[in-house]
């Protein structure tokens, strides 16, 4: 018989706190906001979305393909054009009341979707899209689950600062659950508070209290591990609280604190936290007084009791037990949010990377307004013709609340014509409604190749392959690539705007190397084509691959200060464009030159001595698919 592996603590640590989450949120759920859960799909999220279901709140889940008036509430049209009578339908954060929404698939939440839901959890009211209609009090929370991938853009960062809990999954596997389980034992999956249970906690909940240390030691951890929002530490003290209150306490506690550190601070971090200096450490000089202090202590008045005979002479003063002081509750904090942070995420801090952006788009190209073709957008007011196309739906939708006021309108004498006249839809040019969708342009990366000096051949073998990994993608993107190559007194175009694998290849070999660095000939070029691939509705980037060492001027002529002169130039020039860059410093040290130009090109600096493939094309990939 195998022998069974247990599972790493840290493991079983995360599924108890996310368990733990879920009965937290049972408390107060608009007032903790939500919970965002970061899993892939598999048994581990689905065992929890099963546990989140069994707590008998109300639950709704948003589907993508719901539009505003399915979110906030509008016109029931159907029963609308059947009765002639305006009837109005509840929206689904309406049906969330006292309950939670949950978003599946949240890092694509459209904005149109996005900017209502965060104004009704701001001010607990839903406005319908009906303008006749009063604001509906409405209070819930939100459970986005986020299905990212690693180099994906991840839930909107209004939304995620808005939610209290933020849970990662990605590392657990059904393995480490069960094993830390008896046999038969699944109370785990059973967290739902009875409701003598859950009236009492609530209750105790009003009562908690916080001391000013450990108001103190939430927002100095906050602040030391780079969160600048002042709703996270609010947010941090409301979970500390209800973990308090579920346990029966009405004073928080370490344990209460260490909770909220991990499930609230600790994943937000963006940065390692600092050392204390030596200035803070120091302890604070003694404070010279005119007098000097006694040497006796002053005599006992006849007031004082005697001291008492009983008591050993060696026995220590008993004292106090004193709280712990803010600086110590701040340690403690920091350390427990450290701790639960997985090693990848502990390497991205120390190297002062920073936590994963939400705010970036996820896809490549610019976007634009159409009116033929693209992703559906809502439909706006507007007269039809040319290629705007009217929106039946929203036309009817815009017509429906005023056909008691159109029918009531003086009418013909009464016929067979005239009755089917009067039961007809009455639409006026004020209803029509146009369509429009949004097209998203494709991008092509211009890679500008040094094939220059000595080490011309082992960048250019890196950069072949780097194109070659980029090209794989390329089709499903609808993205190409663009390859200008400098070296001696000229630089050439090597390849066009291209997806084709086969061209790239063949363009790519056999280029010789060596000679000067004609750097402004090369950026003059690739501005020339940025300029001609944006006439044809492509979002040009430009990738420089290069020590920033320029001789050669833009007259082909030697001199390393007139040659320096023009590639700031035209630096300057491509940055004047607004598209964005990427320098990849390929000095043996990090070079002031290239980072000079990066500077002034407006364009991201990354140094590497050692050029590899995959490091290139990932580095590229994530400029491509960065905000645009």
């Amino acid at each position: 018989m195998a022998p069974v592996i247990a599972p790493p603590p840290q493991s079983l640590d995360t599924w108890h706190d996310a368990l733990t989450s879920l009965q937290v949120l049972q408390l107060d759920p608009h007032g903790l906001g939500g919970v965002c859960l970061r899993a892939p799909h598999g048994p581990v999220r689905e065992r929890w979305l099963r546990a989140l279901a069994s707590l008998g709140l109300p639950l709704v889940k948003l589907p993508g393909s719901a539009d505003a008036e399915r979110l906030l509430g509008g016109i029931d049209l159907a029963h609308t054009l059947q009765t002639g009578q305006l009837r109005m339908q509840a929206g689904l954060l309406q049906q969330a009341d006292q309950g939670l929404v949950c978003l599946p698939m949240a890092e694509r939440l459209p904005p149109a979707l996005l900017a209502p839901m965060v104004q009704a959890l701001d001010s607990g009211q839903v406005a319908a899209t009906h303008h006749a209609s009063a604001p509906t009090d409405t209070r819930f929370g939100v459970v986005a689950l986020d299905e990212s991938l690693p180099d994906e853009a991840g839930v909107n960062a209004a939304l995620q600062e808005r939610l209290g809990l933020w849970l990662d999954l990605q590392a657990l596997s059904p393995s480490d659950i069960e094993a830390g389980l008896d046999d038969g034992d699944e109370e785990a999956l059973h967290i739902r508070l009875s409701p003598g249970a859950l009236s009492r906690a609530r209750a105790q909940l009003q009562q908690v209290q916080a001391t000013d240390a450990q108001l103190h030691a939430l927002c100095a951890s906050a602040l030391g591990l780079g969160i600048g929002s002042l709703r996270v530490p609010s947010l941090a003290l409301r979970v500390a609280s209800a973990h308090a209150a579920l346990n029966g306490r009405s004073v928080l506690n370490e344990e209460d604190l260490g909770f909220a550190a991990r499930c609230v601070l600790a994943p937000r971090a963006t940065q390692w936290p600092a050392e204390p200096s030596e200035e803070q450490t120091a302890e604070p000089p003694p404070i010279d007084n005119d007098e000097p202090p006694p040497s006796e202590p002053p005599d006992q008045t006849p007031s004082d009791p005697p001291p008492s005979s009983d008591a050993p002479e060696d026995a220590p003063p008993e004292t106090a037990p004193q709280e712990p002081s803010a600086e110590d509750l701040q340690e403690m904090m920091v350390a427990a949010a450290l701790a639960s942070l997985p090693p990848h995420m502990l390497d991205a801090l120390a190297t002062q990377k920073g936590a994963r952006s939400g705010n970036t788009s996820g896809r490549s190209g610019q976007t634009r307004a159409g009116q033929q073709r693209g992703r559906p957008l809502p439909p706006r007011p507007g007269l039809p013709g040319g290629q705007a196309r009217l929106h039946v739906l929203a036309t009817l939708r815009a017509a429906a609340p005023r056909q008691r006021l159109r029918q009531a309108a003086p009418l013909a004498p009464r016929s067979d014509t005239s009755t089917r006249t009067q039961r007809r839809i009455a639409i006026r040019a004020e209803d029509f409604h146009i369509q429009r969708y949004q097209q998203r342009s494709s991008s092509c990366l211009i890679l500008a190749l040094d094939a220059s000096g000595s080490a011309a051949l082992q960048r250019l073998a890196e950069a072949k392959g780097a194109v070659e990994l980029l090209l794989q993608q390329s089709y499903a993107r609808r993205d190409s690539v663009c390859i200008v190559a400098f070296r001696g007194a000229q630089a050439q175009l090597l390849l066009p705007a291209t997806r084709s694998l086969v061209r790239a290849k063949r363009a790519m070999t056999g280029l010789p190397g060596g000679g000067g660095t004609p750097l402004a000939l090369a950026l003059k070029m690739a501005h020339e084509q940025a300029a001609l691939l944006q006439r044809q509705g492509v979002t040009p980037i430009l990738v420089v691959l290069s020590d920033g060492r320029a001789n050669v001027t833009l007259q082909g002529l030697g001199g390393r200060a007139q040659a320096q002169a023009d590639a700031q130039n035209w630096g300057q020039q491509w940055h004047s464009t607004g598209h964005r860059a990427l320098w990849i410093d390929t000095s043996m040290q990090p070079d002031a030159q290239a980072k000079q130009l990066a500077v002034t090109m407006g364009a991201s600096y990354l140094p590497m001595p050692q050029v590899q493939a995959q490091r290139m094309a990932h580095a590229m990939d994530s400029l491509r698919t960065g905000p645009a």
